[in-house]
Order: C-alpha cells, then sequence, then structure tokens
C-alpha cells in the first residue's frame, strides 16, 4: 500500500472546525464528540449489562448454563471478530456514513432482544448486536481523529478513554438498576430495549453532524483485503469461542484444538499481511501502523489493563451476587465507585504536573496491583469489608485509569490520519479481546479454586475471590515492568 501522505480533500475540510471549536466559535464539534461518545458508551454498556442480568434471562427463558455463556459472550465474539472489518468499512465508504448504518443496526438488535421469546433468538440478535457495535466503534476513533488536532484532539482523545472503561463498571450498575426496577413486569428486557430511544436520538443528531461524504479515491482504492478478512475472522473465532464455553463444557479436547488453530491461523494471516504489504497491496492492518514507535507497547499494555479490569468485574461479581448474596441492584452499584473514581481520572490527567507524566503509567498498574489485591483481603473469610473497601474500589478505579487513558491517548496521538482507521480498528480488538481474556481466564480460576475449596459458599467464594485479586495483582505488576524493560531496550 502506499505510504505517501494523501493529497485528496478528503481530511482537510474536518480539521477546520477543531480550529473553530478552540477559539469557541463552532459547536458543531463538541455536538459530533457528544453524539460519538453516547454511541461507545451505549455499546460499551451492553458488554457488561447483561452480566448482572443473567440470572433472570436463565430463570425466565429457561435457558441452560451453556445458552447464558452465549448470551453473554455472543456480543462480545461478534464485536471483537468484526471491529477490523468495520474499521476497514469505514475507511473505504466513509466513517459519518458508516458510524450511522451500524448504529441504525445496534438500535434494531437491541429492540429483537428486547422482545425475544427464547434462548435460541436472544443468542442469535446478541450476535447482531455485537455486529452493529463493531461497525459503528471504530468509526468513533477515526472520526476522532480526523475532527480535532493538536491539544482539541488530545482533549476529545481523554474523553473517549474515560468513557471506555466507565462503560464497563457503568454497565454492571445501570444494569443492577434496570433489573430491580422490573419495570412494568419486563424484568430483565429493559437492559435491551434502553437502547431504543437512546439509538433513535442518536441517529436524529447523527444525520446532522456526522460526515456524510464517502472516502477520498485512495481510500477507495484500497479494497477490504478478502483473504485477510477471513483469515482474521477465523483466528480470532477460534480463539474466542473457546475462551468463552470451555470452562463451561470443563475444557474438552476442541476447546484446546481450536485455540491451537486460531494460533496458528494468526501466525499465517501476520505472514500474508506482510506479503501483502510489500507487493503494494491495501492489507488489512498496515505494517507502519504496528511499526508505529509506541505501538507495540500500547498493545501490551491495554491488553494487561484491560484484562486486569474485564477479570476484576467479573469475578467481583461472582462473589457478591454468589458468595455474599447480593441484590442484582446492590451487586451493580457496587462498581459505582470505581467508575465514577475512573472518569475523573480519565479526564483530569492531562492537567496533572509535567514532571508527573512520564511515571503516570507505571504508577498506575502499580496502584492498580496494590487496590485489587486489597479487595480481596478486606473480603476474606465472607467479610463485607467496611469501609475499607471502598478504599481500595477507589485505588482501583483511579489505577486503571492512569494505566489506560494515557495509553491510549499517546498511542492514538501521533497517528497519521491516512492510518487512522487501521490504528482504531487494531486497538479496539485489543481491548475487547483484553476484556473477554480476563473474564475467561480469570472466571476459570475462580471456578476452579471454588470448587476445590468445597467448603461453605461464602468462605470459599471470598478465598476463591483472594486467589483470583493476587493473579490479577500479578498482571498489573506484568503491565508496570514490560514498559520499563521494553523503554531500556
Amino acid at each position: 500500500m502506499t505510504t505517501t501522505p494523501r493529497t485528496s480533500p478528503g481530511p482537510a475540510p474536518v480539521s477546520r472546525p477543531a480550529a473553530s471549536k478552540d477559539h469557541g466559535t463552532d459547536n458543531r464539534p463538541r455536538l459530533l464528540l457528544a453524539v460519538l461518545l453516547a454511541a461507545q458508551f451505549m455499546a460499551l454498556l451492553d458488554v457488561f449489562i447483561v452480566n448482572v442480568a443473567a440470572p433472570t434471562i436463565g430463570s425466565d427463558l429457561y435457558a441452560s448454563g451453556a445458552d447464558l455463556q452465549l448470551v453473554v459472550a455472543g456480543y462480545a465474539i461478534t464485536y471483537s471478530v468484526l471491529l477490523i472489518t468495520g474499521a476497514r468499512l469505514g475507511d473505504r465508504f466513509g466513517h459519518g456514513r458508516v458510524h450511522l448504518v451500524g448504529l441504525a443496526l445496534f438500535t434494531a438488535a437491541s429492540l429483537a432482544c428486547g422482545l425475544a421469546r427464547g434462548s435460541t433468538e436472544l443468542i442469535v440478535f446478541r450476535l447482531a448486536q455485537g455486529a452493529g457495535a463493531a461497525v459503528m466503534i471504530p468509526q468513533v476513533l477515526s472520526l476522532i481523529q480526523r475532527t480535532f488536532t493538536g491539544e482539541a484532539r488530545v482533549r476529545a482523545l481523554g474523553a473517549y478513554s474515560a468513557v471506555l472503561a466507565v462503560g464497563a463498571a457503568a454497565g454492571q450498575a445501570v444494569g443492577g438498576v434496570l433489573v430491580s426496577a422490573d419495570l412494568l413486569g419486563t424484568g430483565w428486557r429493559p437492559v435491551f430495549l434502553v437502547n431504543v430511544p437512546v439509538g433513535l436520538v442518536l441517529l436524529a443528531v447523527g444525520r446532522r453532524v456526522l460526515p456524510r461524504g464517502g472516502a477520498a479515491p485512495r481510500e477507495r482504492a484500497r479494497g477490504l483485503d478478502g483473504p485477510g478478512l477471513v483469515l482474521l475472522g477465523a483466528a480470532v473465532s477460534l480463539v474466542t469461542v473457546p475462551l468463552v464455553l470451555g470452562q463451561e463444557e470443563d475444557w474438552p479436547l476442541w476447546s484446546w484444538l481450536s485455540l491451537a488453530t486460531g494460533g496458528l491461523l494468526l501466525a499465517l494471516f501476520c505472514g500474508y499481511e506482510s506479503r501483502l504489504a510489500r507487493r503494494g497491496g491495501a492489507p488489512l492492518i498496515a505494517p507502519r501502523v504496528l511499526r508505529h514507535p509506541g505501538m507495540a507497547l500500547a498493545v501490551l499494555r491495554l491488553l494487561a489493563v484491560m484484562a486486569v479490569n474485564g477479570g476484576f468485574l467479573f469475578v467481583l461479581t461472582l462473589h457478591v451476587q454468589g458468595g455474599l448474596g447480593y441484590s442484582a441492584l446492590r451487586a451493580g452499584l457496587t462498581f459505582v465507585p470505581t467508575a465514577v473514581v475512573f472518569g475523573a481520572v480519565g479526564l483530569t490527567w492531562r492537567r496533572w504536573p509535567a514532571a508527573w507524566q512520564r511515571a503516570l503509567i507505571p504508577t498506575g498498574f502499580t496502584l492498580t496491583g496494590l487496590s485489587v489485591a486489597g479487595v480481596g483481603l478486606v473480603l476474606r473469610g465472607g467479610d463485607h469489608g467496611g469501609w475499607w473497601l471502598y478504599v481500595a474500589y477507589l485505588g482501583v478505579g483511579a489505577g486503571l485509569a492512569l494505566a489506560f487513558s494515557p495509553t491510549l491517548t499517546r498511542a492514538l496521538a501521533t497517528v497519521r490520519p491516512e492510518d487512522a482507521a487501521d490504528a482504531s480498528g487494531l486497538l479496539a480488538t485489543v481491548v475487547q479481546l483484553g476484556q473477554l481474556i480476563g473474564v475467561a481466564v480469570f472466571g476459570t480460576l475462580f471456578f476452579n479454586r471454588l470448587e476445590s475449596l468445597g467448603a461453605p459458599q461464602a468462605y470459599s467464594s471470598s478465598e476463591a475471590l483472594l486467589t483470583c485479586m493476587f493473579a490479577l495483582a500479578a498482571t498489573a505488576a506484568l503491565g508496570a515492568v514490560s514498559g520499563l524493560v521494553l523503554r531500556r531496550r
């Protein structure tokens, strides 16, 4: 693929509103950013909002454990598999236009999920909902990259970072509220139906503020790299499906064969993409994006921090609902302190003293490790934790924000506009895979430890939680140390 910067009028018109915005003379970029981040938040909410609704869904639809696993994870599977494809579609047909198409699909699938009459229908509609999110979400970063410049871009990326992980904790809280409210006797259905009015409003406003033009001729000429799409989609599917269902099925032989085959296809994908780039073709992910300074470290750190985030939320939900007997509402509200602090730190870290900036990311990983270990210790023995628990929750939120937000912002701040779609698709996929890996690995550890203890439920659950929290702390420590090692090299 040609690496010469584009001279077509593609990105030029969108850089002017950013300058106007900085001078306070044009509110259009602000409204555009609000629409994008609202859609981002809604899509992320649905990754987690179903967690606390799962028991109610199971009893209402007579769903098996495997059915519930697919209801929860089906969204994440299609989301992660199709993210890079969604990024390329935006690059080819226009990011604003493709964002609206994805938002329409997501909204329609949400309505279908809320009206589903059986577990099979719900699983199918959840897969469609994830596909809509995969088409919609990569355009968010691409449009931010093309609309904002300089300090305005840094602020927009900071807001994006805050929304990205706050959606995880907020999903649990909102799910608990909606299920406990049992609006008009609808039980779990509002966790999906709430997206419909929000989606319709965003579609109406988005049609007015999002760019509707097609991509530049150079982008249309790139093509969609069909073989690359097939290889990557198959590789991610073969890795994510056993991670989701392996624990439920007690890790049968097929799950290990699937993981091995997925790894092999991923290696084939990397080799094919490199050869395609050398021949002057249009690879799915431009190799120069992967070689961008700091991109490899950013990918590693994002995997680590999102694995900790996903694992922490999942196993803590299991403990407070199963071990401590919390209601869906109380379990959901458990994560509010973490979400609030994450959002506050994610929005303000750029204003902190310049002397602190270099140490923010390793400090964030360290604080995260200490705080998740603290959560396990104060809940040990079936205790409810007292006020020390909330101190630990605040530490988790601040630590995750410091590890996540600067990493993502710095990785994207210097990416060229013509590489925005590739970079956004890559990093969005990494974020989703990190969450999925965290849930699968630490969820498996929790269940295995719980089964081996065979003790009274509150005690055994707290001991299983403590084991997971120490493992999460070790993962956070690796995130900090790996950064120091790579910088020395």
